[in-house]
């Protein structure tokens, strides 16, 4: 069986604990809301009637692709790609290919940012590797341009948070829907974790600032994550709605072994 993601790839450890996906999806949070482009997601009016909806179903994509044999991930890519497509052919017009490798560098700078507040450093091999799986994903959906190392990502990361992002109406109205969907204490939970792995240019826009209270709190958490207690707290600040699918990261599909 071959594999988009290698079995031992450390892009599989990232995506496979749910903790970690929910930082990644709080930073997304944070940057999509200032992204440019950001006009294409309010288009459908998907996003803005259920942001947290929207905001999971590209970190499900991301994982389906993680974890899917070659085939598998390549149709998965392949459907983004025509759902992209019909909105483009529905309003008129592309969607800027900056916007799609935004979303990319988006993924990448949050696996690692993820991972190393919770677990470890990443070792460069490692974040050669995370660099790889998202830069692949981009070129089968035809993006050019794209980084071939890590240190080459970096630059093109900054180049994107300083030229494409902007604080907007889009930015107000999305904040105010995240606030509604979450509730007054998950809210206040979303801006600690924001404050944590946003760059900051996206915490300056935002008017963030950087220090969290969460901060002093991880090194308690990676020394009782395992405990029922930790777990049983985790669970109860879940949004309801979303409670199943949240905990459903931690559970890493099977790996088929090829006969």
């Amino acid at each position: 069986m071959e594999y988009f993601v290698a079995q031992g790839s450390v892009v599989r450890t990232i995506w496979s604990k749910a903790d970690t996906v929910l930082l990644i999806f709080a930073g997304s949070a944070a940057e999509f809301a200032l992204n440019k482009a950001v006009d294409w997601l309010y288009f459908t009016g998907k996003l803005p009637s259920d942001p947290l909806a929207r905001l999971f179903s590209t970190v499900e994509y991301a994982r389906q692709i993680v974890f899917a044999d070659r085939a598998g991930a390549e149709r998965a890519i392949d459907t983004i790609a025509a759902i992209h497509g019909a909105v483009e052919a529905k309003r008129g017009m592309s969607i800027p290919e900056w916007a799609y490798r935004d979303v990319l560098f988006m993924l990448i700078a949050y696996s690692v940012q993820a991972f190393e507040l919770l677990e470890r450093p990443l070792t460069p091999t490692e974040k050669g590797e995370i660099v790889d799986v998202f830069c692949r994903v981009g070129q089968r959906m035809g993006l050019t341009g794209l980084p071939t190392s890590f240190i080459e990502w970096q630059a093109a990361r900054e180049a994107h948070l300083s030229d494409n992002l902007a604080y907007s109406a889009f930015t107000t109205d999305l904040y105010q829907q995240y606030r509604k969907h979450l509730g007054p204490v998950r809210y206040r939970l979303l801006l600690e974790a924001q404050r944590l792995v946003a760059p900051q240019q996206v915490r300056g826009l935002l008017g963030l600032g950087h220090l969290s209270w969460l901060r002093p709190v991880l090194p308690v958490y990676r020394r009782t994550q395992h405990l029922a207690l930790s777990q049983w707290l985790r669970t109860s600040l879940l949004p309801t709605a979303y409670k199943d699918q949240i905990l459903a990261l931690d559970r890493q599909p099977p790996v088929r072994q090829a006969a």
